[in-house]
């Protein structure tokens, strides 16, 4: 056998193995769709079958009733024992709403009639045979009722009228009770055609026949539509169990017969079909769809991987209990730890030791709904080695393709030569901190010998004074001791202007600790009385003993009021201003300003009278190295902002009424334990 035929009987028998699986494919599909078409056309049957059972059951509830409901309005004929007149007229009454009557009687322990009423709807009933015809069919039902006390019905009969034809009737005998026996009778006759029509609800006569028959299947009476020619008929028989009768009501559909294909489920088998042998078709090109697909997905699986691989920053994905499920090749790098070290640990081995137990709550308050904050958090890692650095975490949530969330993506920064530049960054601004505090000294220090002078003339006086009282000999020892404590109060007071200046001017590491507010003001008093007198400015102050102390950096709060004072100062220096008057006042701050200072925080005010400040200065009030004045650095109010805002607060003005300017900052209240 050559290689050729070979190679030609395989591809045969590949061909015969695949289509032989097609070809049993399409006969078990055959015999499927075969199948739910009988089976559907077996429960269309059944459906339209329970329907009629149903229908006729109302039906025979409907008669049951209303022959019920008649025989207790019958009964109500003879209460409180009335006359045959008034008889007739009650019974002429109920006659005129029940068309299914035809005769009422009154008649008494021997059967004999004492009084009647005939239908109005319809001629006499007994007019062509007479009543006496029928006796026998009456004497049985009240012998029956007599027997049982209560009411019977007698076998239907038929009654002969003038137009030569007739109808099924039945006579109902309802025995008038008193002291165990019966001493009346009342007589109904029905008219069984006007039982389905009276008694029977119109709607289930509208496309069904309905019929009262004998149990041997003899029709009575019937009443609806007549057959159609090409449908199948379904018939359901209920019993009418009536005391002393007992009559069979048929009823009968014409509702068409579920053929080959059932009305119903026509459609659906028609469409299960179309897409079974669509979906066959489209088998071949969905898998090479699929193959496509495939393939893109690995090539976006590689570019991802490759993206990823290529980032700077750590990225760390854990799921909803905690434990690391991700980590790319930035991360591992920069913990030090290698992806299998790190996956499945809900404590990570980069976490320090002594902050396990924090980390570890942060997340089960992650687990319990508390989202991360946008901007992120701060945390310290550990390296392999033990060496520990700062990070910056964002995190978030980390949601399926089906909208559940499936844990937390995490976005790490090593944020090392971040804190160490922030750091070069708070040293530079303390120089120039500094530098504006010496620039500061420069201005007042001309102002500062004046004030200096005072308190050291004083200190020569009253030495001077001691000493010749000492060389007279003639002193008085009360008169040295005032003096000795005037030169003491004097030292004091020059000792309190060098001591505030050098505090003011040195440079010390930041300290934030509790200060009353009015120590902040005592503080730069001094200071600020110097050019007060200079400028003849009045000094307020306005703030309540009772506030709580702030939690700040004394110097840089203190240069911050400073500053504000000695501008608000200047800006009143100028000859059309008389009222000079500079207030510092202190309250609590509110809503206005920030509102999140509502609680926990003070407002610091510096109000002046001065002209205000214009528009277009306001824009670059804040801005480094603007400046109004023609010596002035432009560092000030950029600074205070600067201080201000490390401590958490806020700086702003507003315009003070009737003229003026108002600078306010805030300050966080000191906890206390």
């Amino acid at each position: 056998m050559t290689p050729t035929t070979t190679w030609s009987r395989r591809k045969l028998d590949r061909f015969w193995n695949r289509w032989s699986l097609w070809l049993v494919l399409l006969l078990l599909l055959v015999g499927m769709l075969a199948m739910l078409v009988w089976l559907a056309g077996r429960y269309e049957a059944n459906e339209v079958q329970n329907r009629l059972e149903r229908d006729t059951a109302d039906v025979v509830n409907d008669i049951r009733g209303g022959l019920a409901r008649n025989v207790q309005s019958l009964q109500a004929l003879q209460v409180h024992a009335p006359t045959q007149a008034v008889w007739k007229e009650r019974a002429t009454a109920f006659l005129a709403d029940h068309r299914e009557l035809l005769r009422l009687e009154w008649r008494d322990p021997d059967l004999r009639t004492l009084a009647f009423v005939e239908s109005p709807f319809q001629p006499p009933a007994f007019s062509v045979l007479g009543r006496d015809n029928a006796q026998a069919d009456v004497a049985l039902a009240c012998a029956t009722a007599k027997r049982f006390k209560s009411t019977a019905y007698s076998g239907s009969y038929f009654l002969l009228q003038r137009d030569n034809l007739g109808m099924e009737v039945l006579d109902l005998c309802i025995p008038l009770v008193e002291n165990a026996s019966a001493h009346d009778y009342v007589v109904a006759t029905y008219s069984l055609p006007e039982i389905l029509s009276g008694l029977v609800s119109r709607q289930l006569t509208r496309n069904q026949e309905i019929s009262f028959t004998e149990a041997d299947g003899t029709r009575l009476t019937l009443r609806g539509m007549a057959h159609r020619n090409n449908s199948k008929v379904f018939t359901a028989r209920q019993l009418l169990d009536l005391p002393g009768n007992t009559l069979v009501v048929r009823m009968d559909s014409w509702r068409n017969a579920p053929g080959l294909f059932p009305n119903l489920l026509t459609a659906l088998v028609v469409l299960m079909s179309l897409a079974l042998i669509s979906v066959t078709l489209l088998l071949a090109r969905d898998t090479r769809r699929r193959l496509r697909a495939e393939r893109g997905l690995a090539e976006a699986l590689a570019f991802r991987k490759a993206m990823e691989d290529s980032l700077l920053t750590g990225l760390r994905a854990r799921d909803l209990r905690g434990r690391i499920t991700y980590v790319n090749p930035a991360f591992c790098q920069m913990v030090g730890f290698n992806p299998t070290e790190l996956r499945g640990h809900s404590q990570p081995p980069y976490w320090p030791p002594e902050l396990a137990q924090e980390y570890q709550r942060r997340h089960d308050i992650r687990h319990a709904g508390g989202g991360p904050p946008r901007e992120g958090y701060h945390s310290v890692f550990m390296r392999k080695d033990g060496s520990r650095f700062p990070v910056l975490v964002i995190e978030a949530a980390l949601i399926n393709a089906q909208g559940a969330q499936t844990g937390w993506m995490s976005t790490v920064v090593d944020v090392t030569e971040q804190r160490r530049i922030e750091e070069l960054s708070r040293a530079s601004q303390e120089r120039l901190q500094a530098t504006a505090r010496l620039a500061t000294m420069g201005e007042m220090a001309s102002m500062l010998s004046h004030e200096l002078n005072q308190p050291l003339a004083a200190i020569s006086s009253y030495a001077t004074g001691s000493l010749n009282l000492l060389k007279s000999g003639d002193h008085a020892e009360a008169d040295l001791t005032m003096a000795m404590g005037r030169i003491a109060e004097q030292a004091e007071r020059a000792g309190r202007v060098i001591q505030s200046i050098h505090d003011f001017v040195r440079r010390r590491a930041e300290a934030r600790v509790a200060a009353a507010p009015q120590s902040l003001l005592d503080a730069i008093m001094p200071l600020m009385q110097l050019q007060a007198r200079k400028l003849q400015v009045q000094l307020v102050t306005d703030l309540d003993p009772a506030l709580p102390p702030v939690l700040c950096d004394h110097t840089m709060v203190e240069q911050v009021l400073l500053n504000l004072a000695r501008n608000a100062m200047q800006a009143m220096d100028q000859p059309d201003i008389s009222a000079r008057r500079l207030v510092l006042r202190v309250v609590p701050a509110g809503p206005p300003l920030r509102a999140a200072h509502a609680v926990g925080w003070l407002e610091f005010s510096v109000a002046d009278g001065g002209p205000g400040i214009p528009d277009a200065v306001a824009e670059r009030l804040f801005t480094p190295f603007f400046t109004t004045k023609q010596e002035g650095m432009g560092l000030g109010l950029s600074l205070c902002r600067t201080v201000v805002e490390q401590h958490g607060g806020f700086l702003d003005f507003y315009a003070n009424q009737p003229q003026g300017t108002v600078f306010r900052f805030t300050l966080p209240v000191a906890q206390t334990a």
